[in-house]
């Protein structure tokens, strides 16, 4: 199984926004190796955290993208059902491996939500961090510091921008798909 780390900003802080509506459970993530997430579930408890899906040393080149979508099922049968997923829209890579992993975790993500009738959507990189810090170009400390600054405690830039993802859906999209 993938390791996991978990946060949640119901747990001993509150974040500085309206309570979302409650009743549709939203997805985020910032796709990569280690992958950033955060749901709003139906009671409108939002939870966030990390997975790694870094392979191991005896893995097949597809194990990363099974072991993804085993998290799915487990993250929709857990706090879902899943009614609406968001993900980071990268256009640019810094690498070549980078953008291997990310369009094999997007075309994993999108043929489990398709298969299930669940709507997706991508957001622009520069959206999602002028939304969260005021600037399109924030680097990854400006995003964690505007994401504590909400009342939320991300291990990392991918939680901090999964949470930024959420919150752009549920702030200017009304929580809708």
């Amino acid at each position: 199984m993938a390791d996991m780390t978990l946060s949640s900003a119901a747990v001993g802080a509150t974040p500085k926004m309206p309570l979302p509506e409650r009743g549709r459970t939203i997805l985020a993530l910032d796709l990569g190796t280690t992958t950033g997430w955060a749901i709003r579930g139906y009671d409108g408890l939002i939870t966030s955290g990390t997975v790694s899906f870094k392979p191991g040393r005896y893995d097949g080149g597809g194990m990363r993208y099974l072991r993804f979508t085993n998290w799915l099922n487990e993250i929709d049968r857990l706090s879902g059902p899943i009614e609406a997923i968001y993900f980071e829209e990268v256009r640019r890579h810094a690498g070549t491996d980078a953008s291997h992993v990310y369009g094999g975790l997007m075309a994993t993500l999108t043929a489990w939500a398709e298969l299930r009738g669940i709507p997706y959507s991508g957001v622009p990189v520069g959206s999602i961090k002028k939304f969260l810090t005021g600037q399109g170009n924030a680097n990854k400390r400006a995003m964690i510091d505007a994401a504590r600054a909400r009342g939320f405690s991300p291990t990392d830039d991918n939680e901090a921008d999964a949470i930024a993802i959420l919150l752009w859906v549920i702030e200017t999209q009304g929580g809708l798909a």
